[in-house]
């Protein structure tokens, strides 16, 4: 044999002991129950995979000592994350990640935000047309029902109103003159009757006396009628004129006012029209909250449940707050749904628009805690 197989031949010989000692430490120990093992079908497919790389590769006389300890670690299992924080770190966090049919975690608390409102609120509009000549009221002012707030004027009106009142007159004086020609008509008709029982008059004297007699009751008729009219025509002026003073719808505050002394105001149907009111009332004492709270905690909601609101202008303030209803539909555009809240002891100098944040909590069974 020549001198370099007989070189060749001691390399694969050491190459050979290697090979062994490496697959000696691929033992086969139990493996902790922290660990997961392999599947045991991977590992027999792995196993002879590996070893018959590792016999070609000594057999050519090529051996790769970093290659073989990496398939070893890799057969061995999972790396022990304890030396290395990142990776126990990495491990947790997929752990702790719930799987996609994990049911989603009950609501504990319900947050909204939202505004004050006041239900009861009206802008005041003069009825007819008029000229502003006094203003009674200035923004902030409570009122009463039926407190005067603004006086108008229109010649129109009252000279309507005197019209008026003048044929009233006519038609009473009318309907007394026909009056008096119904009494005569039947006074002749009466003594026509007695004439003709006793035949000194003829009969077409007692028909003249009856058609006499009824056409002095139409006439009455007819005048009782003008005077109604003229009774209606007075009320309608009156109406109208009074109308000149506008009045106080309900009890509130004035929280604003838009009229001026001089202006001429627009009959309601125009002003309504080109939203020129005359003042607003608000009734300050029947308060609520209209809060938004998001959609996807609409199954734990319902009418009844209480919470706390704090107003921004109040921080330090917190009151209780209790649902009084849902909205029937919700937004589209914010994803969320309006509550209706009753105020419960609210503080003192609350006022319609103030922001305001509302929470209602809930317990395990998603019922307010009692």
């Amino acid at each position: 044999m020549m001198p370099g197989m007989n070189t060749h031949f001691d390399i694969a010989t050491e190459q050979g002991r290697k090979l062994a000692e490496t697959l000696k430490s691929l033992s086969l120990e139990p493996v902790p129950h922290d660990i997961q093992p392999p599947k045991p079908m991977l590992r027999r497919l792995i196993l002879p995979a590996c070893l018959s790389a590792l016999v070609v590769g000594a057999g050519g006389g090529v051996y790769r000592p970093d290659l073989v300890h990496q398939m070893v670690a890799e057969l061995s299992g999972p790396a022990d994350t304890t030396a290395d924080p990142a990776a126990a770190t990495q491990v947790e966090r997929v752990a702790d990640r719930p799987a996609a049919h994990d049911p989603i975690p009950t609501t504990r608390e319900i947050a909204g935000s939202g505004f004050v409102v006041a239900p009861r609120m009206t802008a005041v509009f003069a009825k007819y047309e008029g000229r502003i000549t006094r203003i009674a009221v200035a923004p902030g002012d409570p009122v009463e029902t039926g407190q005067i707030l603004v006086v108008l004027d229109d010649a129109g009106a009252r000279f309507a109103l005197e019209q008026a009142s003048a044929m009233k007159a006519q038609a009473e004086l009318i309907l007394a003159a026909r009056n008096i020609d119904l009494a005569q008509a039947r006074t002749l008709l009466d003594r026509t009757e007695i004439l003709a029982a006793r035949n000194a008059t003829s009969r077409q004297a007692l028909e003249d006396a009856r058609a006499a007699a009824e056409r002095a009751s139409n006439a009455v008729a007819q005048a009782r009628q003008s005077a109604d009219s003229a009774d209606l025509a007075i009320r309608i002026a009156e109406e109208r004129v009074a109308e000149l003073t506008v009045r106080a719808p309900f009890a509130g505050t004035v929280t604003r006012l838009d009229a001026r002394v001089g202006d001429t105001v627009l009959a309601r149907i125009d002003s309504v029209r080109e939203s020129q009111s005359l003042l607003t009332i608000t009734d300050t004492k029947s308060l609520v909250i209209d809060a938004d709270v998001a959609e996807t905690t609409l199954a734990a909601l319902k009418p009844g449940l209480f919470g706390q609101a704090v107003l921004d202008g109040f921080p330090d303030r917190p009151f209780a707050v209790t649902v009084l209803r849902l909205a029937p539909v919700a937004s589209a555009e914010k994803g969320t749904v309006t509550l209706r809240l009753s105020l419960d002891d609210p503080p003192d100098g609350i006022r319609p628009n103030m922001a305001v944040r509302i929470r209602i909590a809930l317990d395990e069974t998603g019922e307010n805690p009692q």
